[in-house]
């Protein structure tokens, strides 16, 4: 009798709860610095959860080590729904070069998928570069001279670097920045010759003309550029590569607390205005139940895992 009540008042004490939240601002970590893609979807969905849950929602950029000290400092927060974690492709790359251990997800309750994007080449405005031809017969005459800017090891910006490395038998620098807005900057600023980043975070500026873009990582042209070619038509057959964001919250946080997270977010990314905006730069609404969500990182950390082996890439 007495295990029923205990189980009944923890019951009710979670609603209670549930029913309660939130009663103070939420704290949203971003585990890179501002002005990369993470940072650009985490502040938009954080914006509109603000408005959703009737409580702030804090952007905490916690840049360094490609994520992964953002990712501990969420992992270690209090189980109590107050304090989230944007992820990306990134998360499970720092899983492949055992930054973060092989079973990181067990520290995580899994809220929603967000979204996905692909990556955009762009090179300074000031570049004699104007294709993708011209910036691989500039690498091919100059092998080993020319850098290309990358948010960090593990990142996503430098998987699809590495991948265009490979598929393109070109050789170029890879020049490691703390995250994908330091590294942006240093492209707009002529320091670096190329960048492969993501395309939500690289549309103003070309839109602004800081930058020029070359190609786009997707199968097809996107609706954002359609007069941007895909690398793969314009000069790397079969090159291919997407980023991709999703929300988790601390192993442990209580069930109706992260339904009603659930819940929110859904109602975010079913929004004409949401999609409308994921549209205009150049990236795409994706749902997918927590469970979904789940199982959907755990097959990105078996596949990049397996780049990063097969590729032979070094942790520096």
């Amino acid at each position: 009798m007495k295990t029923v009540i205990a189980v009944l008042l923890a019951l009710f004490s979670s609603l209670a709860v549930a029913q309660a939240y939130p009663t103070k601002p939420i704290r949203l970590i971003i585990p890179f610095p501002p002005g990369g893609s993470n940072d650009v979807v985490g502040r938009a969905m954080g914006q509109q959860l603000a408005e959703k849950l009737g409580q702030g929602v804090v952007i905490d950029n916690r840049g360094g080590a490609g994520g992964v000290i953002g990712t501990n400092e969420a992992a270690k927060a209090p189980p109590d729904g107050y304090t989230l974690l944007l992820i990306s492709t990134a998360f499970p790359t720092s899983i492949g070069f055992s930054r973060l251990p092989q079973d990181a997800m067990k520290s995580f309750a899994p809220v929603a998928m967000l979204g996905s994007g692909p990556a955009l080449l762009v090179v300074p405005a000031s570049s004699p570069a104007n294709s993708v031809s011209d910036l691989l017969n500039s690498l091919k005459e100059k092998p080993g001279e020319l850098n290309a800017a990358a948010a960090g090891i593990g990142s996503f910006q430098h998987m699809a670097t590495e991948l265009f490395r490979l598929q393109s038998k070109t050789n170029f620098v890879i020049v490691q920045y703390k995250g994908g807005g330091p590294a942006l900057t240093d492209t707009i600023g002529g320091q670096v010759h190329f960048n492969l980043g993501s395309l939500v975070q690289m549309v103003p500026h070309v839109r602004s003309g800081k930058l020029k873009a070359l190609g786009v990582s997707s199968a097809k042209r996107v609706p954002a550029m359609p007069e941007v070619p895909t690398i793969a038509e314009a000069g790397v057959p079969g090159y291919e590569v997407s980023n991709w964001w999703g929300i988790l919250a601390p192993a442990g946080t209580p069930q109706p607390v992260l339904d009603r997270l659930y819940k929110e977010l859904t109602a975010i990314l079913d929004s004409v205005e949401t999609r409308k905006r994921f549209e205009l730069e150049g990236a795409e609404v994706v749902r997918m139940k927590p469970s979904e969500f789940a199982s959907f990182v755990t097959q990105e950390t078996e596949k990049w895992t397996r780049v990063v082996k097969e590729a032979g890439i070094k942790p520096e």
